[in-house]
């Protein structure tokens, strides 16, 4: 048995809720239940705006999972799902104080989903979509985020490409290079590679190439809506072809994309001081050792066996932190490009440390505070 199977057989799940008002005797009984708590009802039902401040709702956020896309494990279902929904609910509360709860759903109609978001939102500060298979995400994410005036963050899109960014932009720093003159391949077309694409653009990218399980993204082969925007803002000279091509005198690489599909010859072929993210788990689209011995400058991967991991951990607590505490009722360009400059300067780069630590509680703080003027000046 692993570790980590002994340990969660052991702990039974890793949250549990907490009592917060006294229950020792009849008046305590009085005021948190009847007949107290029907006056506190009866104002929430004047005014619905009063439940962010005479209940919890305030600082909950529901961690929903369909269990279509968990981790690198694909389709498994929302029971197995679970200890990876519990993980990131546990890491919400100990680094950005926010009450998370796991909920997995039974379906992977996209109807049924939006519709049972929306009807459980009373109850919620917060939406976090989590491990829902593209490119079915695109649009729930889109559509529950028009029903509600809560702020909705689909992770494995947003939070993936805030903390490649960061590191990004570090290792930029550490090349000597400039976002908008390198060439950057993003191999992946899905939830992270989607939203990678996007960002790098907002902070002044203008040559990514983006492929998918086909090759290169080009505006003759975009099939899909989220494909047809890929191929809006990438591919300058209208490259056609694999990845071998693509990776051809390239600055970066980042993939989020499937096992062993960079060869060293591939990262070779590259310019010096390549940049390579080979973020698939979880086996890596390059190993470490295979990329540095190709010659990659700087290499980061999605493993925490390797320095470099770049993990959405980084990002969600401070962000929903910050954003509960606005009272923000979504989740902006502007919020997001806080958060990546914010984890950027938040440490002293070199080769093998780009990002700090997850558990580094000031970094989640500053997140926090970013995020929340960054709401403030929207």
């Amino acid at each position: 048995m692993s570790k980590s199977l002994e340990a969660h057989k052991k702990w039974k799940g890793k949250i549990e809720s907490k009592v917060r008002a006294p229950l020792e005797n009849k008046e305590d009984l009085s005021l948190a239940y009847t007949p107290g708590v029907g006056e506190v009802c009866l104002e929430i039902a004047k005014n619905p705006e009063l439940s962010f401040e005479l209940t919890r709702r305030w600082n909950t956020v529901a961690v929903i999972t369909d269990g279509t896309a968990v981790l690198g494990l694909g389709d498994i279902g929302p029971e197995a799902g679970m200890p990876v929904m519990e993980g990131k609910c546990a890491i919400f509360k100990r680094f950005g104080g926010v009450d998370a709860f796991p909920i997995g759903l039974k379906t992977k109609d996209t109807e049924e989903i939006i519709r049972t978001i929306e009807i459980i939102s009373p109850s919620l500060g917060g939406i976090n979509l989590e491990d829902i298979s593209a490119p079915r995400c695109f649009e729930i994410e889109r559509r529950v985020q028009e029903k509600l005036n809560l702020p909705v963050f689909h992770d494995d899109q947003h939070g993936t490409a805030i903390v490649s960014a960061a590191a990004l932009l570090n290792a930029l720093e550490l090349a000597n290079k400039e976002i908008d003159k390198v060439k950057i391949v993003v191999n992946g077309a899905g939830a992270a590679g989607h939203a990678i694409v996007m960002l790098l653009r907002d902070l002044g990218a203008t040559n990514i190439v983006c492929l998918d399980s086909k090759g290169i993204i080009n505006k003759k082969n975009a099939t899909t809506p989220s494909k047809k925007e890929i191929a809006d803002v990438t591919n300058p000279l209208g490259l056609e072809g694999d990845l071998k091509l693509a990776m051809n005198k390239a600055d970066v690489f980042i993939g989020v994309s499937v096992a062993n599909c960079v060869s060293k010859d591939m990262v070779r072929s590259m310019n010096d001081k390549a940049i390579v993210f080979a973020c698939a788990n979880p086996i890596a689209e390059i190993s470490m050792e295979d990329a540095k011995e190709a010659g990659a400058f700087i290499v980061g991967s999605g493993s925490s066996k390797y320095p470099n991991q770049i993990n959405n951990s980084l990002v969600f607590p401070g962000l929903f932190r910050g954003a509960l505490d606005a009272k923000a009722t979504r989740v902006t360009k502007e919020m997001m490009l806080a958060a990546v400059y914010t984890i950027k300067g938040s440490i002293t780069p070199d080769r093998e440390h780009l990002l700090p630590y997850t558990y580094d509680e000031k970094v989640h703080q500053d997140v926090a505070k970013a995020v929340r003027k960054a709401w403030g000046e929207k």
